[in-house]
């Protein structure tokens, strides 16, 4: 809506009267406006925070069941202190309830007794003073109950306070005379009817007091022997309020759940403490344990007594020794055998190149020896050929067992390495008939690698799949995901077990010892292969089964130091798993 001013002044004289203009809202028309938008604001606010404090209700008792329950699984103490709790608590409130139960049930029972009495009484009394009231009026009738009611309330009795209600009946009509006025209308009707049969009868039922507000109280109902002739009955109820028992149960309520969880609390103080005496050892024994683990050889516990505690601590510390011990020597036979290993090959390279030189020079003559003298040149070559080439791994093993291998990492093509080492393999699988598969992504996977060592990873994967495969084609298959790449080396030869399986990355371990080796090699190659991936941070996996071949995954990661949580290549051979199956 376009909002138009007037000039300043008014209109001038003689103007014609232009349209009316639409002015602002009233201040009565504005004001429901204003409330409304006020109340809907409030409301909106409300809302927020009602939501805000669902959420924050819902996050702290996510937090505090959370913490709860870590706190149950992690500590023993907490578990034998709740434990306790919950079955000293249900002892208690058993107890507390029978308990409860029984002095109600003395305290009432006492009560009743004394109340049948004055009620018994008064019945007797009633008779004396009513006698004769048959041949009376109707005014006597009345005079004689109100006398007798005054009467027996002031006899009193044993039983406390009371209330009571006369009723002179004769046909359908009744004549009552209570103490109070709304005692009588508040009468069960059970209760009625078994004094109208002429027997005595009590009832628990709740009668309103001054104010209207229903109290319980011991009703007793009895005829009045002898009190009329003919069709005319007497009948005499007693009202016992039972205030001044329901304060005493309340008293002794409240003190029997204040004795219950202090006994209880109590209860719980003793058994925490009392665990605690016991999980104090043991849990210094396992943070002993923990630091053992962790190569602190010298740490021991503290023995104090002579009770258990002190002979388990004994005996964790005397384990402590003997491991310590057996720990020492086996480092220090590792070390023997690493710089004996060590030390052997380097002192084999030596007479091993004089010998090799010589080899070399009778292989390259042996044409003009005879045919045996020739072949056994031959022979001599590839042996020392073989024997240098377990020399090489032997050093390898050895800067591994030291710690002195060194990843030299690079960005590098993996397609392209994989690509090399199966052309350099081609000739190996030749002279097996055996085909050499490749499968690889179209695009480049790039990844920060040590390209020597993943090409020996590979050559030795491959070699194995070529010998055990019996000439049967030998898959190579390459894929990445953004974190990690995987190269699976399948061969469907002979196949391992699962026993086998968990031996084949052993140093100089062959499934079948009787088996010749065709390939040549020392013995060392997946060993080796396998330290080359730990170097990496990746996984070298084998998968096996008898007559079905095997399949071997190498997995790295793309970028190096990042750590692997999956495989791009499932490690089972996908025509093999089971439908749901997970590698």
């Amino acid at each position: 809506m376009t909002r138009t001013d007037l000039p300043a002044g008014g209109a001038g004289v003689g103007s014609s009267p232009g349209p009316a203009l639409e002015g602002p809202a009233s201040p009565e028309s504005a004001a429901p406006s204003r409330v409304a938008a006020e109340l809907r604001r409030v409301r909106r606010g409300l809302r927020r925070r009602v939501v805000r404090g669902r959420r924050w209700a819902r996050r702290t008792f996510r937090r505090v069941a959370a913490r709860a329950l870590h706190d149950w699984r992690s500590s023993l103490q907490v578990r034998i202190g709740a434990i306790t709790m919950i079955v000293a608590g249900t002892v208690v409130v058993i107890v507390g309830l029978v308990l409860f139960s029984q002095i109600r049930d003395q305290l009432l029972s006492v009560k009743r007794q004394a109340a049948i009495a004055q009620a018994q009484a008064g019945a007797v009394y009633a008779q004396t003073q009513v006698a004769g009231i048959a041949t009376g009026d109707a005014a006597s009738v009345r005079s004689a109950l109100d006398r007798t009611v005054r009467a027996l309330k002031e006899r009193g009795g044993a039983a406390g306070d009371f209330d009571v209600v006369m009723v002179y009946r004769t046909g359908d009509e009744d004549r009552t005379a209570p103490s109070r006025r709304y005692v009588y209308p508040a009468l069960p009707a059970d209760l009625r009817t078994a004094v109208d049969s002429g027997n005595q009868v009590w009832r628990y039922a709740p009668v309103p007091d001054e104010n209207a507000e229903p109290r319980p109280t011991l009703l007793i109902g009895a005829p009045v022997p002898g009190g009329a002739g003919g069709g005319e009955r007497i009948e005499l109820y007693y009202a016992f309020p039972l205030d001044q028992e329901e304060e005493s149960l309340a008293l002794i309520r409240g003190t029997v759940i204040i004795i219950g969880v202090v006994l209880t609390l109590f209860v719980v103080g003793i058994g925490v403490l009392v665990t605690r005496l016991v999980v104090d050892p043991v849990r210094r024994a396992a943070g002993t344990a923990q630091r053992l683990a962790e190569g602190q050889l010298e740490q021991r516990m503290v023995v104090r007594g002579e009770d258990d505690l002190a002979r388990l601590a004994t005996s964790f510390n005397a384990m402590a020794d003997s491991l310590q011990r057996q720990i020492t020597q086996l480092e220090g036979l590792s070390q023997l055998q690493q710089r004996f290993t060590s030390d052997v090959s380097h002192e084999l390279r030596t007479p091993l190149t004089t010998v090799q030189m010589a080899a070399d020079v009778l292989h390259e003559a042996r044409g003009d020896f005879a045919p045996h003298v020739a072949r056994s040149a031959e022979l001599l070559s590839a042996e020392l050929d073989r024997f240098e080439g377990l020399l090489t791994d032997l050093l390898e093993i050895s800067r591994y067992d030291a710690g002195a291998a060194v990843l030299d990492s690079e960005p590098t093509d993996l397609g392209a390495l994989v690509a090399r080492v199966v052309a350099g393999m081609y000739g190996l699988a030749e002279r097996h008939d055996t085909e050499l598969v490749v499968e690889r992504p179209d695009e480049e996977v790039i990844a920060e690698v040590d390209a020597r060592r993943v090409e020996r990873i590979l050559r030795n994967l491959i070699g194995n799949a070529i010998e055990h495969g019996a000439g049967r084609p030998v898959e190579i298959t390459l894929a990445a995901n953004p974190t990690a790449a995987a190269i699976t080396v399948r061969d469907l030869g002979v196949g391992l077990s699962s026993a086998e399986a968990q031996h084949v990355f052993d140093r100089f371990w062959r499934a079948d010892p009787s088996r010749v080796r065709t390939v040549g090699g020392s013995g060392l190659g997946l060993s080796i292969s396998l330290e080359d991936a730990r170097l990496h941070g990746g996984w070298l996996q084998v998968w096996g089964q008898p007559g079905s071949g095997a399949q071997f995954r190498l997995t790295l990661p793309l970028t190096a130091g990042a750590d692997l949580t999956s495989s791009p290549l499932p490690l089972r051979p996908a025509v093999l798993r089971r439908p749901g199956s997970r590698s």
